[in-house]
């Protein structure tokens, strides 16, 4: 069957781009009875909403399994209301939308977003609207952390405040590091951004989320009001910063490091095991330095006059050879 991911306070601008969005009802195969639920296609998956007007979602469909997407030709008590399914590689669902034109709509977006050639009956109009939903999807998995070329982990790691948290990991990290700092940067919901988070106290605590949106040419944007552009990451932080005259303070933590050298030493004779230092008895005695080599001399060469030179000549049983000394 297909999966329905449930999960809330997700926010709906955190959502990839979103190409079509209206009511639909919904019903799965181990569903009684349909649900109307405000959809929205953001990126290949669809995100449901009880209400129009709501900015979280309670469930979520992945169209990575996609199969197909084909008419429901039994008619509806609505005779205007249109059916369509959609077969998923999980289990198929049935959709009821107002009439025939929205169903063309939604088949077409979703087989669009997925690169399936469809053919449809639509408007001149409504196929470029199509295309421009293609061409946007195209760039969004372009960029997505899986082909970019330089990952999340190779870009922020090197930055001390940087902490791969959630959300809400987040909120409880500021809550109990309060001492050390309000400000951390983190990965972003939609795996290609970042985001950083903040705490501050009032009447109570008051935690902020803040988007950093890479940009396709370099360099990040501050997603507020007036728009702030960033070369680095690092000016992110610096901007926040200074901008508040240094009352957000970057959350670093940094583990300690041992002071003293220390090894598990096994006595001989119980074999228990215990921590032991190194004893202090200065620092160890130097290597004896090694002893001048010989100057031997070659046959041939002159020496000085202040040096006697003897000729000793040995015999071994195979090779006769000459060995010349100098004695000072």
């Amino acid at each position: 069957l297909a999966v329905m991911a449930k999960r809330t306070r997700r926010p709906r601008d955190q959502l990839p781009n979103c190409y079509y969005e209206g009511y639909m009802e919904k019903r799965s195969f181990n569903d009684e009875t349909s649900q109307k639920l405000w959809t929205a296609l953001c990126g290949n998956t669809l995100f449901f909403f009880n209400d129009k007007k709501d900015c979280d979602y309670i469930e979520k469909l992945d169209l990575s399994g996609f199969i197909s997407v084909t008419d429901e030709t039994r008619q509806d008590r609505n005779l205007d209301a249109a059916r369509f399914n959609l077969r998923l590689k999980g289990g198929n669902i049935k959709f009821t939308v107002p009439n025939a034109e929205v169903r063309e709509f939604w088949k077409g977006y979703i087989q669009a977003v997925l690169a399936v050639p469809t053919s449809l009956n639509l408007l001149p109009g409504q196929i470029h609207m199509l295309k421009e939903a293609v061409q946007k999807e195209t760039e969004r998995k372009q960029n997505s952390p899986s082909s970019a070329e330089t990952s999340l982990t190779h870009l922020c790691h090197s930055y001390s405040c940087y902490h791969n948290v959630s959300r809400l990991e987040a909120e409880l990290l500021l809550d109990r590091e309060v001492k050390r700092g309000n400000l951390l940067l983190r990965p972003g919901s939609d795996g290609s951004s970042f985001a950083v988070s903040t705490r501050q106290d009032l009447d109570s605590p008051l935690v902020k989320h803040y988007r950093v949106i890479r940009k396709h040419d370099g360099g990040f944007i501050i997603d507020v009001e007036p728009k702030v552009t960033c070369d680095t990451l690092h000016d992110v932080i610096s901007y926040l910063v200074t901008s508040t005259d240094g009352v957000l303070i970057p959350l670093i933590i940094e583990e300690p490091y041992e002071k003293k050298l220390s090894y598990i030493s096994s006595d001989n004779e119980n074999g228990e095991k215990s921590v032991q230092q190194p004893s202090q008895k200065g620092p160890p005695p130097s290597l004896p330095s090694k002893p001048p080599k010989p100057d031997v001399k070659v046959k041939g060469v002159t020496e000085p006059d202040n040096q006697r030179r003897f000729t000793l000549r040995l015999f071994p049983t195979s090779v006769k050879s000459e060995t010349h000394l100098i004695f000072f």
